[in-house]
């Protein structure tokens, strides 16, 4: 059957108000991609598989929580709907908003968000702010508002967006039979890894599917988790996970330790090494999907983590097309060759 989106799939399974008015672009229903070559260069012996996350309509995981809270917005007669971003949340409810024929309002920190997700919020018609600080400074601007005004907040504060984006947990755990031995992701605003304990959890009590390690990840410039104190001026290459102050903090770690797995930090060469691995296995994210599993060869290669015999699972939260200015700023600009099979030969061949 073709995908009907998160909402109708698992309706039985969210904790909507039952005046929700669905608004769906058909997400979720995400490859879960073996790359057993990768799992080989961090020393064999386990399963490892992608959840490309990347291949929902806007391109990353915040659709899953978009649709759930844009519906419950929409059921109530909302008529604006606002967020605070550092881009994939501002291109998913600008996108949700206008599926909706609502009016959407994002902020973003000046000058700290990738153009092709700033691009897409633009495309699906939001009104875009920018603000003289951090995400931090302007999820504290839209919350003000928000309380003040007749205008729904679409960031994970909302609790909605956590009821779609545990669906993610419950597909891996439908294509799999039962949840993975580790999960790893990357941490920003905490909202996923949240989310996916969340499902999880649920799953298992409903199913008996078992509950995984869970291993989050942060940039070592934006580690407020791993630090133990907020970030006020967070700075790493992987734009999307660079926050000082993450709204569901307490829960990430809460998910981490009853699942007794840890949250981590990572170099942003690490990540950027790991975007090109995951690259030379045909897939392409943004530069913070990688961090998972960034995270994930660091504690192998360290000794802290024993895989032998294991299944892991990483989300990769989103596309390189959201973010591909680390690599179009290093790329060589490809030879030039006249129209002749010889120059061709000569190039490929030598």
């Amino acid at each position: 059957m073709p995908n009907p989106g998160v909402l109708a799939r698992y309706q039985g399974l969210l904790n909507l108000p039952e005046y929700t008015r669905p608004v769906t672009l058909l997400e979720g229903d995400t490859p879960l991609i073996p790359v057993p070559r990768l799992a080989e260069d961090l020393g064999g012996g386990f399963d490892l598989l992608v959840k490309f996350e990347g291949l929902n309509p806007t391109g990353s995981f915040k659709d899953r929580g978009m649709t759930a809270a844009i519906s419950e917005a929409a059921g109530r007669g909302v008529s604006t709907v606002i967020c605070a971003s550092t881009g994939n949340t501002a291109a998913s409810a600008a996108a949700y908003a206008s599926r909706a024929g609502m009016r959407s309002v994002v902020l973003i920190p000046q000058g700290k968000v990738a153009a092709g997700k700033l691009a897409g919020a633009v495309a699906y018609g939001a009104q875009v702010l920018q603000v003289l600080g951090s995400f931090d400074d302007a999820l504290s601007m839209v919350v003000s508002i928000s309380q003040k005004h007749p205008i729904a907040l679409v960031n994970s504060l909302n609790p909605y967006r956590l009821e779609g984006q545990k669906t993610g947990a419950f597909e891996i755990c439908d294509v799999l039979g039962s949840a993975p031995d580790w999960f790893c992701l990357p941490v920003g605003n905490a909202g996923n890894i949240t989310s996916y304990w969340m499902g999880f959890q649920q799953y298992h009590a409903l199913k008996g599917t078992g509950l995984p390690h869970i291993l989050g990840v942060q940039a070592e410039g934006s580690a407020p988790l791993v630090l133990g104190h907020p970030v006020d001026h967070p700075e790493t290459v992987a734009t999307a996970i660079r926050i000082g102050r993450p709204a569901r903090g307490e829960q990430a770690l809460q998910a981490a330790e009853e699942s007794t797995g840890r949250i981590i930090a990572v170099s942003d060469d690490e990540i950027l090494s790991m975007q090109r691995q995951l690259a030379a296995n045909g897939i392409w994210v943004e530069p913070a999907s990688a961090a998972g599993l960034a995270g994930l060869a660091r504690q192998v290669r360290s000794g802290a983590l024993n895989l032998r015999g294991k299944r892991v699972v990483a989300v990769c939260t989103g596309h390189g097309l959201k973010d591909p200015d680390i690599i179009t700023r290093t790329m060589r600009v490809p030879q030039v060759l006249p129209p002749e099979l010889e120059a061709l030969e000569s190039a490929i061949i030598g």
